[in-house]
């Protein structure tokens, strides 16, 4: 099957926005081949103000219908308390929730931006989405993560080259109960790096400590900055670390 193939046989179809590589060319396949198409993102305490300042921007671009709904996946104990399948319990809640008012909305189906380099098999929170019967059509037309930069780069989507990002959730170690005051410090962390120069890193939370993840060829910089980082970071937590297993390599 091709996009083409399905947009045909779906005319009409909701998707769950991230703002991301893959759900941004999914829109923008949607427009290209001419359906009527709504874009629903759902802000929640696991997402950082830039996603959705990405997913506004691009979905501007676009020209594209938006819709942003609010949601407290933190008021779900299953959620808060950060069992080992977590993420199966927040992608319900929130496709849950995303069904509803696509529904409410008169879209009958709803895709997502899993592609065909996502392991399915490792991921709790695909089986939500196949009792939820949201359609993934990147993964069914085959498009693994590297044809879609390709294929974003050739549109000139500006997330073509943006790195993946995981959910502020993933920072903080299964077992540990989630607030928002760690979100927050997570989050604050992340953007302070950001704004010196670091992409495709991570800051995880450990015993409160900042566990500091960069990709080898950031490390020169990260030591070069080191003074500042810690004076910033050992505001909120009791010390910071370095994992020398660059990212990439784990």
């Amino acid at each position: 099957m091709t996009l083409n193939t399905f947009f045909k046989e779906h005319p009409k179809v909701a998707l769950a926005f991230s703002g991301g590589v893959d759900s941004a060319y999914l829109l923008y396949a949607a427009i290209q081949n001419g359906v009527e198409v709504c874009a629903y993102y759902v802000k929640s305490p696991f997402q950082p103000q830039f996603e959705l300042e990405d997913a506004r921007r691009i979905a501007g671009e676009l020209k594209a219908d938006m819709r942003i709904i609010q949601l407290d996946v933190l008021s779900e104990k299953e959620v808060a308390g950060n069992p080992p399948d977590r993420c199966y319990y927040c992608k319900k809640r929130i496709f849950s929730a995303i069904v509803r008012a696509a529904q409410a909305d008169g879209f009958p189906v709803l895709m997502d931006g899993t592609n065909a380099s996502d392991d399915v098999d490792d991921r709790p929170g695909m089986r939500a989405l196949k009792e939820l019967s949201v359609r993934s059509p990147l993964r069914e037309c085959g498009l693994t993560k590297d044809a879609i930069r390709q294929l974003s780069k050739e549109a000139a989507l500006f997330t073509w080259d943006k790195p993946a990002y995981a959910c502020l959730a993933t920072r903080i170690p299964a077992g540990e109960t989630i607030t928002a005051e760690k979100l927050q410090k997570t989050e604050a962390a992340e953007k302070y790096l950001f704004s010196l120069g670091f992409t495709d890193f991570r800051v995880r939370l450990l015993d409160g400590c900042a566990r500091i993840q960069v990709p080898e060829q950031s490390m020169p910089l990260l030591l070069s900055r080191r003074s500042e980082i810690l004076e910033t970071f050992k505001k909120h937590y009791r010390a910071v670390l370095l994992d020398l297993e660059a990212r990439g390599e784990q």
